[in-house]
């Protein structure tokens, strides 16, 4: 075959149709995967919708048979119902109260147990790495009575630190790892170069690793807001009435030994629910990177 030949060959090649069997694999549509998607969005937003739509339903409609995906009447008097109760706005200061210094004391915490696990070494270092991840491995039920016992005896049930220090506890063995994570993450040149410029180790940490932290930070802050704001068994069993949260609150507010007010219930469990969203939505880039960079080891 000569060079032309060669030529016209491979420009017939070019030009030529795409064979219908490749190009039929191409554009086959994956309908395995757009049912698998369905599925997982039904899975994760059908008991969201089923929450909104109850909180709108009047109470005689609440348990007509069968369900209604879409109401036949709606109504907003279980959120006005919510606004004029007082109890609630007093659960909601204690949730908050609660959440935000448990969250300021897990990081504050965490970060320093999370640097020296990472950037110093020392005789029993990874003994207690181990120590404080093992403590994740015991159900949370089995220290209720332990804690309720202590705290008794120094006069701490009812009150706000009996319920900070018991989320801070469960708090902080994941955010240690989390932060430790993202400080293994970052260099050790950082450290050298603050050496040199003449920074001292608390200088080095405040002034250069922990802006670089910031995500990790966010991070872990988020997950002990979450903690202390969702929790409803230490919060019911360790804090009464004038110190319970949110999640115990509504509980006892809204079910009763002989009924229960499900669209009530469902309208203040979206409401109470808006501060978590919130802070995910706002903060939801630093959320990412501080764990994708907390999972991997630079």
């Amino acid at each position: 075959m000569t060079a032309l030949d060669t030529e016209t060959a491979f420009a017939a090649e070019l030009t030529s149709p795409p064979r219908p069997g490749r190009t039929g694999k191409r554009r086959r549509p994956r309908w395995g995967m757009w049912i698998a998607l369905v599925i997982l969005a039904l899975f994760a937003f059908l008991p969201l919708y089923w929450l909104a739509v109850t909180s709108v339903t009047p109470n005689d409609q609440a348990f007509s048979y069968p369900p209604r995906l879409f109401p036949t009447e709606i109504t907003f008097d279980h959120y006005l119902k919510i606004f004029r109760t007082p109890a609630i706005f007093r659960y909601l200061e204690n949730s908050v109260i609660v959440s935000v210094i448990t969250t300021l004391l897990s990081v504050a915490v965490s970060m320093y147990m999370g640097y020296a696990f990472s950037k110093f070494r020392f005789r029993g270092r990874k003994s207690l790495m181990y120590f404080v991840l093992s403590s994740q491995m015991f159900p949370q039920a089995l220290l209720l009575v332990t804690l309720y016992v202590v705290f008794a005896q120094f006069n701490l049930l009812n009150t706000y630190l009996a319920l900070i220090l018991s989320f801070t506890t469960f708090t902080l063995p994941l955010c240690v790892w989390m932060l430790k994570g993202f400080f293994d993450a970052l260099p050790d040149d950082l450290i050298e170069a603050a050496k040199i410029d003449g920074a001292g180790p608390w200088r080095t940490f405040h002034s250069v690793i922990l802006p670089l932290a910031a995500p990790g930070l966010v991070a872990s802050g988020l997950f002990a807001f979450v903690r202390g704001w969702n929790d409803f068994m230490f919060a019911l069993t360790l804090a009464g009435p004038e110190k319970q949260t949110l999640p115990p609150g509504l509980v006892n507010m809204f079910i009763t030994e002989s009924s229960t007010a499900w669209p009530a219930l469902m309208a203040a469990s979206l409401v109470v629910s808006v501060p978590v969203s919130v802070a995910f939505i706002a903060l939801q880039r630093f959320l990412v990177g501080g764990v994708t960079a907390g999972a991997v080891k630079g």
